[in-house]
């Protein structure tokens, strides 16, 4: 069985639910705290072990590459200014990983990203990890995963259970489960309509895949959204071999629209030494707002 080396992280996207300050700047580089949120993503990859990353990018997403690349002229200037800290920092995400950029020249789906990182995963399992999720665990959650690919030695899926009203935004799993959260899929739905599925097992932006996934990619079928979906060639996968769904460890962050965007810095400022300041401002603020 060969390891999982590569990731791949697709952050082509538009970003139209923040728009607009999206329209200038990617979505992928709006921070959490100090931090953008695309850096959790990295991090959290090579915390599992991943060597080579492949970021697939669009149009407008420069400062993507820009943010892991060296700054020369603000190191030099934190250097001079002995401000070690942030140099310390600046520094770090430049050299967190092996990262390669590919471009998805026209947005055509999640499927489609994917697909444009074929040449670069070969013929390898490859890890995927979306950037609207940041989970924080003791184990990373695409490490999990990596855990029950090796198990398995098939694909395997992040999951976790949604609220019913909530079904209709994901791709639902229809699983038998099997034992310490694993469950061997039976049916994979992209985001279905309210009512028409039972299941709240909801995947939840982290995948291991085997590059078999490319033979249904490349053939280009469109699905939900008028868009080639990933959730679509996974099932593929699955009427051929077993597919298994796993609810990972640890809270999930949804920061792919402002609502979980703004719960998520509310949820990191409260763990840093802000704290004491935030506590009674919000205190204020509910009052304020009641």
């Amino acid at each position: 069985m060969k390891k999982v080396r590569k990731a791949v992280i697709p952050a082509a996207g538009l970003g139209s639910r923040f728009l607009p300050a999206t329209k200038a700047m990617p979505k992928e580089i709006l921070p959490i705290l100090d931090k953008p949120t695309i850096q959790y993503i990295v991090e959290e990859a090579v915390a599992a072990g991943i060597e080579d990353i492949i970021i697939v990018t669009g149009k407008h997403k420069r400062a993507i590459e820009d943010h892991f690349d060296s700054q020369l002229e603000l190191e030099l200037n934190l250097k001079e200014k002995n401000k070690t800290e942030l140099l310390e920092k600046v520094q770090h995400s430049t050299n967190l990983a092996n990262i390669f950029y590919v471009r998805q020249k026209s947005p055509q789906g999640l499927g489609h990203a994917i697909w444009t990182a074929k040449q670069f995963i070969g013929d390898e399992p490859f890890a995927v990890l979306l950037g609207d999720d940041i989970v924080d665990a003791k184990t990373p959650a695409i490490r999990q995963l990596i855990e029950v690919y090796e198990e398995t030695g098939t694909s395997v899926v992040g999951a976790k259970t949604v609220a019913a009203h909530e079904t209709e935004r994901y791709g639902i799993i229809e699983a038998r489960f099997q034992k310490d959260r694993l469950y061997e899929i039976a049916n994979l739905i992209e985001k279905p309509k309210l009512g028409t599925t039972d299941s709240r097992l909801a995947i939840m932006g982290r995948y291991i895949l085997t590059p078999d996934i490319f033979t249904y990619l490349e053939e280009q079928n469109i699905g939900a959204g008028g868009e080639i979906q990933l959730t679509d060639a996974i099932q593929r996968v699955n009427e051929q071999t077993a597919v298994y769904a796993y609810d990972f460890e640890g809270d999930r962050y949804d920061v792919g629209d402002k609502i979980g965007f703004v719960k998520t810095t509310m949820e990191y400022a409260m763990r840093s030494e802000m704290k004491d300041e935030l506590i009674p401002f919000l205190e204020q603020l509910i009052q304020k707002h009641r």
